[in-house]
Order: structure tokens, then C-alpha cells, then sequence
């Protein structure tokens, strides 16, 4: 299938050939929401913590006889009755969040993402992005051609390598990230409502999910 070239300029200068394979399948939400929650979870640190008796500190000797004072008997001041004492069945920070992902399935939910895009419009091809200096007013210019620059999440560039000159300019932009090829996952383009491909970055894709 084929889509329209643009330059940065926004203008329309030819058109480029979309493979079938990355950008003609169907829609998938069953296996895009499960990959999905999958890499969240992975992506899930455990934060809450809490310390059982073991961990508590105190409790190292026996608080009272064990008979003869009429009060009830105890072995340690580190018991979960007790104020300051441990707690029972608490969230810990050794929990594994950890979920297995095919990576076939992956590929495919992230191919499934990419032609819901382009069937609803939101891919679009540039032919490169040049800028001289990392200004983020110039980046700004460039991209509003594309995207609703009032909204955040507007739109996610796909580079096919590394430009630290391109992604200072476009770190500060709310409406806007970029990436490159070979780390283009699912959530990125859940994410953000455009995709915008340079055509040496659609080229790497292309090598990258054969």
C-alpha cells in the first residue's frame, strides 16, 4: 500500500510503499491489551514494604516471666499485638511482579498497533528531519505542521538512529517524544496518537520485523 511523502515543511513530495506485513493486518485489542498489560506489569518496581517480626527492632529478651505477674504471657515485644511490633501477612517490596512475553505474540501486537493507526489515519512518513542547532522552538515549528501541539501526546517520532540534536529540541515538548526504530515498542505507540516514520526509520523497521 502506498501513503503520501511529506517533507518537514509539511508538504506533500511523493509517495512511499508501506509493507502489508507491518501495516495491513487486522485489528487485534485482545492480544494488544494482554502485551500490553504484560510490559506494564514488567515494568512495575514493588515499593511498599512492611517489616515482620523478624525484621522489627527490639523484642530480644522476654518482657516478663512467664508466670506469676497476672498479666498475659508473652515472648517478645516484636509480636504483631503489639504496638511497634511486626505486621502480619504485609505487602513486601519481594514480591515479582514479572509476566512472560512471547515474542512473536509482541511483534504482532505491535504490528496489529501500527495498521490501526494508519487505518485510522495517523501515520504519516516524512522524508528526514534536519535541524542545524537543538532549538525547541524550530522543533516546534517543524512538528506543528503535524500534530495539534495543544495536546499532550500528540505524536511520537520514529528515528532510525540516534540524533542528539533532534531529541534535545524535542524533550521539552509536551506534545511530542522520539525514539528510534529498533526500540519501538507497544506502549509508545498506544501512547501517543500519531506516529510520524522518517522513511530511513520505516526502512529499519522493515528489517527489523521480517
Amino acid at each position: 500500500m502506498k501513503v503520501d511523502l511529506y517533507n518537514q515543511k509539511g508538504e506533500v513530495i511523493g509517495q512511499v510503499e508501506l509493507s502489508d506485513k507491518i501495516f495491513g493486518a487486522k485489528w487485534n485489542p485482545v492480544l494488544v491489551h494482554q502485551i500490553l498489560v504484560a510490559m506494564q506489569s514488567n515494568q512495575r518496581k514493588p515499593i511498599a514494604h512492611t517489616k515482620d517480626r523478624g525484621e522489627v527492632s527490639g523484642g530480644g529478651r522476654k518482657p516478663w516471666r512467664q508466670k506469676g505477674t497476672g498479666r498475659a504471657r508473652h515472648g517478645s515485644i516484636r509480636s504483631p499485638i503489639w504496638i511497634g511490633g511486626g505486621v502480619t501477612f504485609g505487602p513486601t517490596k519481594e514480591r515479582n511482579y514479572q509476566k512472560k512475553i512471547n515474542r512473536k505474540a509482541k511483534q504482532q501486537a505491535i504490528i496489529s498497533a501500527l495498521s490501526k493507526k494508519l487505518a485510522d489515519g495517523e501515520v504519516k512518513v516524512i522524508d528526514e528531519i534536519k535541524i542545524d542547532q537543538p532549538k525547541t522552538k524550530e522543533m516546534a515549528k517543524i512538528l506543528g505542521t503535524f500534530l495539534n501541539n495543544k495536546k499532550r501526546n500528540q505524536g511520537l517520532v520514529i528515528l532510525p538512529k540516534s540524533d542528539i540534536t533532534i531529541i534535545r529540541a524535542i524533550r521539552n515538548l509536551p506534545f511530542a517524544d522520539a525514539t528510534i526504530a529498533d526500540n519501538l515498542n507497544l506502549i509508545d505507540i498506544l501512547k501517543y496518537k500519531n506516529i510520524l516514520f522518517t522513511q530511513e526509520a520505516l526502512n529499519k523497521l522493515n528489517e527489523k520485523i521480517k
